[in-house]
């Protein structure tokens, strides 16, 4: 690839996305026998939690937005009552040629994309999302792009995923496990037509079902769903800008005058199969779960209540600054496979995003989600942990304290266990007032009794997105 690119004088304003709690990192560590400041490790805590995030490792050409940097997993591998901390990089081809040109190439989705490589107008970082299948781990990327495979425990690059040859298309960031089958559910999107592809990923690790999926134009689908049977894809009024794209740049309209519509596929159908129900117009980030109800289906979602916010004010970075101040809530739908009909339901109207749940539920009944509450601070933060039960329309929130932020937290359940919500929360805790960093566990039954076990880091780990929770007996054979 070309690796030609023109200078570009840094913006004035201060950039918050790459300061503070979300400054870069660049010791790549693996730290042994983390030190316990308070409670203690269960003992029936078994297994890897993993998260992804933005971490440049040279200084951005132009405005950086927080969605640019290099993909960053870090880990925490509790085995036998100890923890251990690692971080690596995603060594994606982006990632490996800037490392030999010892600079940035690329320039982020809010710069004009013409003097990035011409083979790649945009950087696949893989920055993502992680989750895990048929041994490995897999970053994913929010763009649609390659996976990137890594080994689970060492965290090393083992290089982009083809699933043997049969992969066809990219990737989107939110694909979806259905850990009783072990079949992996994937869609991508693009800019010419089809404008969405859609496939299955059998347990043996090939891909056995690939379809296009017929679109009105380009469009910037985030997330999927699936039940037992189906899969539901997304088709949003939040649009990239035609006029700016032909110049080059990345710019959003939403367009109110569309509805959004949620394509039900069966799980292996045709093309031809898939039905579109129509909704009031909005925009998703994140879907929960979704389930099969006789005639039904129902998908619960965090909805973006105002999909195009205005900015503060009109400096160079205040785009950014305002869509990453999500204001979301807990929504359901409902899909009448009978009558075509859709029918929207208000959960919750608290500010929660980035949600988890009991991964072997994926697809089925489930009561709880984990989401993170969204503090009303300048830039995109977690001050809390929501345990919502959809059955009993409640909700129940572990604060985590003045200048404390949290990360996504993924479900660990108890070996054995019965109860849906029988098991643990993992986050990572940034405390911005001395800059230091931990590991909390809560037990998920009780959320509001505060962490039953706290890791302190030796190290700093910066703010970030989505993370996984691999069991322990899942994981191949490896060191901690």
């Amino acid at each position: 690839m070309s690796l030609h690119v023109e200078a570009t004088p840094a913006a004035a304003e201060t950039n918050p996305y790459l300061e503070g709690s979300y400054a870069p990192t660049h010791d790549e560590v693996t730290l042994r026998g983390l030190d316990v400041v308070a409670g203690r490790i269960p003992d029936d805590l078994n297994g890897v939690y993993v998260r992804n995030g933005p971490n440049p490792q040279h200084h951005p050409v132009g405005r950086y937005h927080w969605f640019d940097g290099d993909g960053m997993v870090h880990s925490v591998h509790f085995a036998d009552g100890e923890a251990t901390y690692r971080n690596r990089w995603v060594r994606t081809e982006g990632f490996l040629a800037e490392r030999d040109a010892g600079r940035a190439i690329w320039r982020g989705i809010i710069e004009p994309f013409g003097a990035n490589p011409p083979d790649a107008p945009e950087k696949d970082t893989a920055n993502t999302d992680v989750l895990f299948h048929g041994n490995r781990l897999l970053a994913l990327w929010y763009r649609a792009g390659k996976p990137y495979a890594l080994d689970p425990v060492t965290l090393e690059t083992l290089g982009p995923e083809d699933f043997g040859g049969t992969l066809r298309c990219e990737v989107s960031a939110h694909a979806k496990v259905d850990e009783r089958t072990g079949e992996l559910m994937f869609f991508d999107f693009g800019v010419r037509p089809p404008y969405m592809r859609y496939g299955v990923v059998g347990p043996e690790g090939t891909v056995r079902h690939f379809v296009p999926i017929d679109m009105p134009g380009p469009r910037l689908p985030h997330d999927m769903a699936i039940t037992e049977r189906h899969s539901i894809l997304m088709d949003l009024p939040l649009v990239a800008d035609p006029e700016a794209a032909a110049r080059g740049r990345h710019k959003l309209q939403f367009r109110r005058d569309l509805p959004a519509r949620f394509g039900v596929i069966p799980r292996y159908g045709n093309a031809d199969a898939v039905r579109w129900f129509e909704a009031d117009p909005c925009y998703i980030y994140h879907s929960i779960n979704a389930r099969d109800e006789g005639d039904e289906i129902v998908l619960d979602v965090c909805r973006v209540k105002q999909p195009k916010p205005v900015p503060a004010d009109a400096g160079p970075l205040a785009q950014m600054l305002t869509y990453l101040r999500l204001d979301a809530h807990l929504h359901r739908y409902r899909f009448d496979l009978r009558t075509g009909r859709t029918t929207e339901q208000v959960m919750d109207d608290d500010n929660s995003e980035f949600p988890s749940m009991n991964q072997g539920l994926v697809g089925r009944p489930a009561r709880h989600t984990y989401n993170m509450h969204i503090s009303p601070e300048k830039t995109l933060l977690f001050d809390g942990l929501m345990k919502y039960d959809v059955e009993q329309g409640t909700a129940e929130t572990h604060w985590f304290g003045d200048g404390r932020w949290g990360s996504e937290a993924p479900f660990a359940p108890r070996p054995g266990a019965t109860a849906e919500d029988d098991g643990y929360l993992v986050s990572y805790v940034h405390d911005e007032r001395d800059g230091a960093s931990e590991v909390h566990v809560l037990d998920a039954g009780d959320i509001t009794g505060g962490p039953v076990c706290r890791l302190r880091l030796p190290v700093r780990v910066p703010l970030g997105f989505h993370a996984t929770w691999i069991p322990g007996g899942s994981l191949p054979g490896g060191s901690a």
